[in-house]
């Protein structure tokens, strides 16, 4: 191993590179599962952040091009008004760095189509949309591990739900290392505290492709309240189970006075902790098994606290809106201080592979 690439390793153990596909504004289930996990990384000198708007991800499934093209840059903004800061973090396009593209195909070398096509992630997609199960879909583990390992990044703020990804590029980094003698890391996860958001429909996560699932980070009060008022909840009465499962987590049951489970009143309640803390939810399962919750109450103060932690990301977007230069300067340099890692990659990468 040369210098350059003892360099490298040494500098990789403290990278970290996540995204975000560019399918529309943010929702909670971005923010909290992904942009607060970003801001923490970001807080802390000793770790190079890298943070993409991944619109090539987005071509995997079915889009209107137009509407990509505004979306891209809608998280962008956002990025920046949830505080990313691009004088900390490398902030930039996917698309405008052509390195994770090449590096995916020689990654691609390495890995099965058997392999790509167990992915749970994969299966659900193509049930999603069956006339759509393009190469392209097959390959976004592939293409995720070359957004990761193009900048050698060690740490991933993800969801639980991106883990089998993660598994895959873990298997890239040892095949790439064992038949070329690279130095790829094999990256992990970190796990933020609102990692699984669910939906507000009660079923599932937050996704923007389930309609009535979301909250936008751009939302106003009024329209929150709204969209709470359509979860689903029971009577308001009824009985709290915890146990714990086999990796120790508890599980938290709520049993209706029929004796069926509320799956929407678990996710409310997941969210009053998320937003207004511990005791807070633990004051609504004293109610749930004694005089009952109000639920018109409870969404209405829950309603009230997402907003307020909104309030100050969406004054922020309101002044980078109006400031279109300066989201044009961050994107070029975001892109530019990328393609200098990522190049240096790929060179070793080609090298090593005869390409050279």
């Amino acid at each position: 191993m040369n210098n350059t690439q003892t360099e490298n390793s040494k500098q990789s153990k403290n990278r970290v590179l996540s995204g975000i596909r560019a399918t529309g504004r943010l929702h909670l289930g971005n923010y909290l599962g992904a942009v607060k996990g970003m801001l923490e990384l970001q807080k802390d000198p000793n770790i190079q952040t890298l943070y993409m708007v991944a619109d090539i991800h987005t071509i995997t499934t079915p889009y209107k091009v137009e509407e990509l093209r505004d979306n891209r840059r809608q998280v962008v903004l956002d990025y920046l008004a949830a505080g990313l800061d691009p004088e900390k973090s490398v902030i930039f396009l996917q698309s405008m760095v052509p390195q994770h593209t090449e590096l995916s195909f020689y990654f691609s070398s390495v890995m099965s189509i058997a392999r790509m096509q167990h992915l749970p992630t994969f299966k659900d997609k193509v049930k999603q949309y069956p006339d759509y199960a393009t190469m392209a879909l097959l390959n976004y583990p592939i293409l995720m591990s070359a957004d990761i390992l193009v900048y050698k990044a060690g740490l991933v703020p993800v969801g639980i739900d991106q883990e089998p990804h993660l598994e895959v590029s873990r298997e890239i980094a040892r095949k790439m290392n064992e038949l070329y003698g690279l130095d790829f890391p094999e990256p992990q996860r970190f796990a933020t505290k609102g990692e699984y958001v669910p939906s507000l429909k009660g079923e599932g996560k937050m996704s923007k492709s389930v309609e009535g699932s979301f909250i936008n980070l751009t939302d106003d009060l009024g329209t929150i309240t709204k969209r709470l008022s359509s979860a689903p909840t029971d009577s308001g009465k009824g009985t709290v189970t915890r146990v714990q499962n086999e990796k120790g987590k508890t599980v938290t049951t709520y049993t209706d006075q029929a004796g069926s489970e509320s799956i929407g009143v678990k996710s409310l309640l997941e969210f009053v902790e998320l937003f207004q803390g511990t005791a807070k939810r633990a004051e609504y399962e004293t109610l749930y098994e004694s005089t009952g919750i109000r639920y018109g109450d409870l969404k209405k103060e829950l309603a009230a606290a997402i907003f307020a932690e909104l309030k100050p990301i969406q004054e922020k977007r309101a002044q980078l809106e109006a400031d279109p230069a300066y989201v044009d300067s961050v994107i070029e340099a975001g892109a530019a201080r990328a393609r200098v890692i990522a190049q240096e990659t790929v060179e070793q990468v080609r090298t090593a592979m005869g390409l050279g």
